[in-house]
């Protein structure tokens, strides 16, 4: 029997909080939508319910924290760009809406 616990996946090292990589990103969006499937089903016990939840708070965290990251990386870019421009630039951004096409 496995003694991980789930939410220890959550807890990342400073480094990796730092720097997420894309890749990453895809694996934990991939295993969420994964988890989420699974759940939807409802043919899990209480107890299997709620590791697969517990770890899908974790996989949510990850994927917002690398998100929120590539947004950071972007405002400094666009700030840097702005600057070099000899423009003011209030390094705001826009809400991004996708288009949702879904049939």
């Amino acid at each position: 029997m496995s003694e991980e616990n789930p939410t220890d996946t959550d807890k990342t090292p400073a480094s990796a909080e730092s720097e997420p990589s894309p890749a990453r990103f895809d694996e934990a969006l991939g295993e969420l939508e994964t988890l989420v499937e699974t759940l939807e089903q409802g043919d899990l016990s209480l107890d299997e319910s709620l590791a697969h939840f517990e770890r899908g708070v974790g996989l949510a965290r990850e994927c917002r924290a690398s998100l929120q990251s590539a947004e950071q990386k972007v405002q400094i870019l666009l700030e840097h760009d702005a600057e070099e421009a000899g423009q003011a630039g209030d390094g705001s951004l826009d809400d991004f809406e996708p288009d949702r096409d879904e049939s």
